[in-house]
């Protein structure tokens, strides 16, 4: 888990099958120092698991990842000039508990990540 320690996220706000909220980044964690030192850069996997932790956070519970149909990382996410950033959820939760999701992670005009798949409740 990332929350607390990588990142933290404001209650996330509704509206529909609309979720947004803003993470703030905690610039001096310790996989900076390797993520690139000096230049300290969010690895992809670590935005994936934040879209991850605050979808959980929606649907009350763990997820999987099942299926990226699409995954994208357009922009170097760097918390020394970017520490807060936007991310939107929209979510249809299905049969089987099956969640479509698609995820941005944005800041102003730059999107780092742009996502859109399959978790399992």
């Amino acid at each position: 888990m990332l929350k607390d320690t990588f990142f933290q996220y404001t209650a996330p706000q509704i509206n529909g099958d609309i979720a947004t909220t803003t993470i703030t980044l905690n610039a001096n964690h310790q996989i900076f120092e390797g993520h690139f030192p000096g230049q300290p850069v969010v690895p992809g996997v670590c935005m994936m698991q934040m879209v991850k932790e605050v979808l959980e956070s929606i649907v009350g519970g763990k997820t999987k990842l099942l299926k990226a149909v699409d995954m994208k990382f357009l922009a170097i996410l760097n918390p020394v000039v970017n520490g807060t950033a936007n991310m939107q959820i929209t979510y249809t939760v299905n049969e089987f508990d099956t969640i479509n999701v698609t995820a941005l992670i944005q800041h102003e005009t730059s999107t780092f990540l742009k996502f859109k798949g399959v978790f399992k409740k």
